[in-house]
């Protein structure tokens, strides 16, 4: 059996001897401009998607406890588990029970089904609301047992990535794929080219994007040799294709994960995508990576026109790498700094690595008793399950410089900082809207830490509604409303609602004209009476200003 990724880079990483690691060198000045201008990757967070789950009686092909355990057709336990680290499940429609002890709070250990359509509609939500712009859908051996599987999860991410205006593409992983040079252009040209027809299949200079990962890997599961990859990168060209290549960390050099003898491979992709993922676990391992391997890489792209997407990563949480973001925002800061021209996170739903942003579980009282599982306060901070895609949605705007660069983390653990109640409950929570205006106008900007970015929703037409998320029900008493600062005067015809579910909402605040006037800073205070909530949403029927609801922020206090 071909080596795992997990496999080969643990491997590695005992097999290397690295030098002294400096510290943080200083900042840098931003790299050459991109080969390409922005587009659905040039410019944007792409997350890696296993989709790769399923479990008995969810309909899937390919049956059993895919990727959960082992042994598929027995349930996971801490003996036949494939995994080190256990989701949040309060937001999935359905759970999968399993031979797990119950949680720490004596719930049944329930796991979740990428085969369940709500389960990918869930995660592409969570894209959506934190940031993420475009997912890679790792697509394996169409040809083996999982390939119907595999399909079929096509179809349910580009579902998914429609509903919620993100973006997909199809990466190949050619690990184990022993006739990869013939099928992969059959699968293509017969199965996924297809995809590209649809508005949410991410482009690049007007092309489709595919990723081929693994070519040039220095072990057993990729054997392929120079000339057979060559021939792939280029076919997929050939067919119109914008092609990201998935390659080895030291692929410049040749050595270490690397083989000799891909220069033109590597050369012939469109962009290059650098794996990371268990190279290192420190802070000053991401340094060393930066001036070491990352300053040069970038150099080799721009010299050979080609765009530069490195592998940003939050850590393996059961390694005890994570440092309560300290190690995801450095490794963020380190690529921005640099120039990258987009960011690709490892991963989304890896739960077998570690290296998940989805939702985890917070604490021991929501994960498995006695499993040995790492919940995120494992180093004795409170995480919140959406802590790490928290941080993403600010690398994200890091990236697109609506955040200012910088090395210190600004996305608390928790919400509101961590304080008292008497903390902004809303701040950096995930924000939805009832429409939004074509630009820049996200209602994620009416929760972050900008007082002139805003949400404006499609114009013309009422009522409209913003909402936010609190990600539990918290009594709130009182929210702050507000405009940008320099905004001239205007009224909005508005009331706040309140729900526990996120379907059924009360009123807080009847609907009534509130005043924005720039003599008191463009913002509002309404107070009623305290009450557990955990979704609060705008709801505007009429402004003076502007044919469109408009909110550069909402504070939410408690009672």
């Amino acid at each position: 059996m071909a080596p795992t990724r997990r496999t080969l880079i643990r491997s590695l990483v005992a097999g290397s001897a690295l030098a002294a690691l400096p510290g943080l060198p200083p900042l840098a000045a931003r790299a050459a401009a991109a080969a390409s201008p922005p587009g659905d990757v040039v410019g944007k967070i792409t997350v890696g998607y296993q989709g790769w789950f399923s479990c008995p009686g969810d309909g899937a092909p390919i049956g059993g406890w895919w990727h959960w355990s082992r042994d598929r057709f027995q349930s996971p336990s801490p003996a036949n588990t494939t995994i080190v680290s256990w989701p949040d499940m309060r937001e999935y429609a359905r759970g999968y029970p399993t031979a797990y002890p119950n949680l720490g709070d004596g719930r049944p250990a329930t796991l979740f089904s990428s085969y369940d359509q709500q389960t990918v509609d869930t995660h592409f939500r969570w894209m959506q609301e934190y940031g993420c712009d475009t997912a890679a859908l790792q697509r394996f051996n169409p040809f083996g047992d999982e390939g119907p599987t595999r399909d079929a999860m096509a179809v349910k991410v580009r579902s998914a990535a429609e509903r919620y205006g993100r973006k997909f593409y199809v990466m190949y992983d050619v690990t184990g794929w022993t006739a990869m040079q013939s099928q992969l252009k059959e699968d293509w040209t017969t199965r996924m080219s297809a995809h590209t027809a649809s508005p949410a299949y991410a482009r690049q200079n007007g092309r489709p994007v595919v990723c081929v990962w693994g070519f040039g890997f220095a072990d057993d599961g990729r054997p392929f040799a120079p000339a057979a990859c060559l021939d792939v990168v280029r076919w997929l060209k050939a067919q119109g294709c914008y092609v990201i290549g998935g390659v080895p960390t030291y692929w410049r050099q040749g050595i270490n994960d690397s083989r000799p003898g891909f220069a033109e491979v590597y050369h012939a992709f469109d962009m290059l995508s650098p794996w990371m993922v268990g190279r290192t676990g420190t802070l000053d391992g991401l340094d060393w990576f930066h001036t070491n391997v990352n300053v040069p890489d970038l150099a080799d792209c721009a010299a050979h026109g080609i765009d530069y997407q490195p592998c940003v990563m939050p850590g393996d949480l059961s390694a005890g790498h994570r440092r309560h973001g300290d190690f995801y925002w450095r490794h963020l800061y380190n690529m921005v700094r640099l120039g990258s021209q987009g960011l690709y996170v490892s991963m989304f739903d890896e739960f077998n690595e570690g290296n998940q942003i989805a939702k985890t579980s917070e604490t021991a009282a929501a994960t498995p008793a006695g499993a040995g599982i790492r919940a995120l306060d494992e180093d004795g901070t409170f995480c919140s399950a959406d802590y790490y895609l928290r941080i993403t949605a600010d690398g994200g705007r890091m990236l697109k410089g609506q955040l200012a660069l910088t090395p210190v983390r600004p996305t608390p653990p928790v919400t509101g900082g961590g304080q008292p109640p008497g903390g902004d409950l809303a701040a950096g929570r995930p924000a939805s809207s009832s429409s939004q205006q074509n630009g820049p106008f996200g209602a994620g900007n009416a929760v972050d830490a900008d007082p002139g970015s805003y949400w404006e929703s499609a114009n013309g037409a009422f009522p409209q509604w913003w909402q936010v998320d609190l990600g539990t029900a918290r009594s709130v008493a009182r929210v702050v409303l507000a405009l940008p600062p320099g905004w001239e005067a205007r009224t909005q015809t508005l009331s706040v609602q309140g729900s526990t579910d996120g379907t059924n909402f009360g009123t807080l605040a009847a609907s009534a004209g509130v005043r924005f006037d720039p003599a008191g800073g463009n913002q509002a205070t309404l107070t009623f009476a305290g009450t557990s909530v955990r979704y609060l949403r705008v709801r505007v029927t009429a402004n003076t200003g502007w044919p469109a609801g408009q909110l550069a922020r909402l504070s939410a206090y408690a009672a």
